[in-house]
């Protein structure tokens, strides 16, 4: 079955850094983009950044651009997310998702537990 297993999440100050990995199983890695989306108590799921299927085309939601960046190594069914200056409103659970073709089109689909990041001072 597919499983998406995120981990790198942690405690952190504002202006550190983290880098979150998600190791994938159960179908074929290099035919999905893929994406990251995080999750805040009260507030609805918000997509921070996605990645076609080869890796050659990303995009980033305003409230990270110039902060993260995502990252894949198909050969190891691997996503990453480099998240560097990060701020308190960062503060939530992140969750890899994958989309349904090798291009972010429908909607993305979110398995796994995900990774809590906290920024705090």
């Amino acid at each position: 079955q597919v499983q998406l297993v995120e981990s790198g999440g942690g405690l952190v100050r504002p202006g550190e850094s983290l880098r979150l990995s998600c190791e994938v199983s159960g179908f074929r890695f290099q035919g999905h983009a893929m994406a990251w989306v995080r999750q805040t108590p009260g507030k609805e799921m918000e997509w921070i950044s996605r990645i076609t299927n080869g890796g050659t085309t990303t995009s980033y939601a305003d409230s990270v651009k110039g902060r993260f960046t995502i990252s894949r190594e198909n050969a190891k069914n691997a996503l990453f997310l480099q998240m560097t200056d990060l701020r308190p409103e960062d503060t939530a659970v992140y969750y890899c998702a994958y989309y349904n073709s090798g291009f972010w089109s429908g909607n993305f689909v979110v398995r796994g537990q995900g990774a809590r990041v906290t920024v705090s001072s």
